[in-house]
Parts: C-alpha cells; structure tokens; sequence
C-alpha cells in the first residue's frame, strides 16, 4: 500500500524515533514492504519510517535503481530497524541531495565518507557494518530522519536562507508533489 509522504512542517519529522521490539510488532513485514511501495511509488532510494508518520527506528534504501551509472549498487537493498550510528569517519564531503519531505529543493550537504552502523535487518539478524561513498551518504540521510533532522538542517547558512520561502510554503501546506503527501495545514 502506497503512504502519504509527510512533508517538511509536519512536526513528525521533527521527533526522535524510538527504537522497536520487533518481537511486539506484527505489521513489521507490511509496514516495510508499504515502505519499499511508498518509495518506489515516490522515486525515492530511501524512506524513514517518520516520513511516513510513524515514530519507529526503521528506514529502507534501494541504490538498486542507480546501478546502471554505479554497478557497485548492484543489489544494494537494506532495511534498518533499531539503527544506532556508532562511528562517523573521513573527510566531510559536500555533495547535492535531495529529500522526499522536502520535494523540489536539491542542496550540497556535508557529511562523513564512512560510518558503522548497528541494526537489524528484515529477518531481525543483527548487524554491525561499514558503509563509505554514496552508499554511506544514502544511510546517513535516512538515519538523520530517525534523529528528526532534515538535510536542510546541515546546508549553508547563505544557502537555507535563500530556500527559506519555499520550506514556508512547504510548511503552510503549499507543495506540489506526484505522490501522495500529508502536510502539516
């Protein structure tokens, strides 16, 4: 099932997500899969769970759909339950990303080239893993979102304030998007 993506306003994005027993979670399978649909549906590489309204420690990437330029993506589809960053590492790198809570606005954020990240996968094995390049950018932008922070937060400050009137409109309700969204008016 296809979710309304929550937009940039909506104080849901702005909460700290709480970890899951995933022994007491029975939609666990659905809500991922409903994650993976949302995010293809939306023409995403990644999705947090409080994108989508729900303040659990679970997001999703496919850098599948990049492998044809990047064949090191190949195959490359996690999900992340309960994740904790344990270690951030390398020079900060300024590259352009973009958010499906914040459509239409593409800014260079700086981030870490490598990290190691604790978490659960789909079938609840633990992992512990390093990621570097795009593929630690993907999750470190995912994982933000666990944490209520946008990749606004981390842009120029020159930058933010030339964005400024349209995150407003955003946060007034104001947006035009080809999938389904839930703002905060």
């Amino acid at each position: 099932m296809i979710l309304p993506i929550y937009i940039y306003g909506h104080p849901i994005l702005r909460k700290v997500a709480k970890d899951i027993d995933p022994a007491n979670y029975p939609n666990l399978k659905e809500l991922i899969d409903n994650m993976f649909e949302t995010m293809y549906h939306a023409d995403g590489v990644g999705l947090a769970a409080p994108q989508v309204g729900i303040e659990d420690r679970i997001f999703v990437v496919d850098l599948d759909p990049l492998s044809d330029e990047n064949p090191e993506f190949k195959g490359f589809k996690k999900v992340f339950i309960n994740a904790h960053i344990t270690e951030r590492w390398g020079e900060l790198e300024l590259v352009e990303e973009g958010c499906l809570s914040i459509p239409g606005i593409h800014e260079k954020v700086p981030r870490e080239g490598n990290i190691r990240i604790a978490y659960l996968d789909e079938n609840l094995q633990p992992h512990e893993d390093e990621f570097s390049g795009f593929m630690a950018r993907a999750i470190q932008h995912e994982y933000d979102h666990l944490d209520g922070i946008l990749f606004v937060d981390k842009i120029a400050p020159i930058r933010k304030r030339l964005i400024k009137g349209k995150l407003t409109n955003m946060a007034n309700g104001r947006t035009n998007c080809h999938y389904r969204v839930k703002t905060a008016k």
